[in-house]
């Protein structure tokens, strides 16, 4: 039995003539251990797919079957302490409380469970030790790189052991080192038999991966497996076809998984062409004209 399933599952924003068809009855499976990846161009239903995945929002129409139980018919409350407790969200701008620091906002999940501060803080404290940032428990979000940032947003993720990871854009926001690290610590957690569903644009990223879907206008046109390490070929074809450049170009370039490179020195831009007299008397003689 597959632990997650999509029965023809569409998804309607708005009515009448302002009805949007965000999902197009997809269908989908995934098995318990997987890494999937979901690409497509922005605006063809890749979040909105995560959301009911995660039980963020109901399907229109259609059946979501979470380990066999159509989370249709749960109700809310049911629903709510399923995603606390089976699911961990990792998002692209972190979502962090500025005001609480990290111990803190790690811990916050378990706040919702009813454990006692001092449990909190011992497990949010574990957690921040595994992912090597335990040494800035007391930092506010502020005082932290992107690359922290989002590795304590993995870390808050966590917190309460989930099956399943839902990763939107984890590393959109990030340079090329820091990507490597957080993609580092989702493998780890991938090879120790979590579930974690990735939405990106980046075809490397799919390296990690251990099937691709590939999205547009609301339907899963194309999925395609791949091995642990290999960028997926589709994937591939859109970037190479996109940039117009070489499989060779791609791979000989700065690669956030493979290797750490130094910070690109900023290049100033072209100054603009200075204009013309000539231009300058025109466009003078034209606004006495319109006076």
């Amino acid at each position: 039995m597959a632990l997650i399933e999509l029965q023809e599952v569409s998804k309607i924003f708005g009515f009448g003539e302002a009805t949007t068809l965000a999902l197009d009855e997809i269908n989908l499976s995934v098995e318990k251990g997987e890494f999937l990846a979901i690409m497509g161009p922005s605006g063809c239903g890749k979040t909105t797919l995560m959301n009911i995945i995660g039980l963020l929002d109901r399907p229109s129409h259609g059946k979501y079957l979470l380990e066999g139980r159509d989370s249709s018919r749960l109700r809310a409350g049911r629903q709510a302490k399923l995603r606390r407790d089976r699911i961990g969200f990792v998002f692209q701008f972190y979502n962090l409380l500025p005001r609480l620091n990290v111990l803190d906002n790690v811990a916050l999940p378990l706040a919702y469970r009813g454990m006692t501060p001092v449990r909190r803080a011992k497990r949010a404290s574990d957690i921040l030790e595994l992912i090597g940032l335990r040494d800035r428990e007391y930092f506010l979000p502020k005082h932290l790189s992107g690359g922290q940032t989002q590795r304590v947003a993995i870390a808050r993720a966590l917190i309460n052991n989930p099956s399943i990871i839902i990763a939107d854009e984890p590393t959109g926001n990030l340079d090329s080192h820091d990507s490597k690290v957080v993609m580092e610590l989702f493998a780890d957690l991938h090879r120790s038999g979590h579930t974690i569903l990735m939405v990106t644009h980046n075809p490397e990223l799919t390296r990690y991966a251990s099937r691709v879907i590939y999205m547009r206008d609301g339907m899963v046109v194309e999925e395609e497996s791949t091995s642990i390490g290999a960028i997926a070929k589709g994937a591939l074809r859109t970037y190479l076809r996109k940039r117009k450049t070489t499989e060779e170009d791609v791979l000989a370039g700065v690669s956030a998984l493979l290797k750490d490179v130094p910070g690109k020195a900023m290049t100033s831009e072209p100054k603009a062409k200075p204009k013309s007299k000539s231009k300058k008397r025109s466009r003078r003689a034209l606004r006495k004209a319109r006076r």
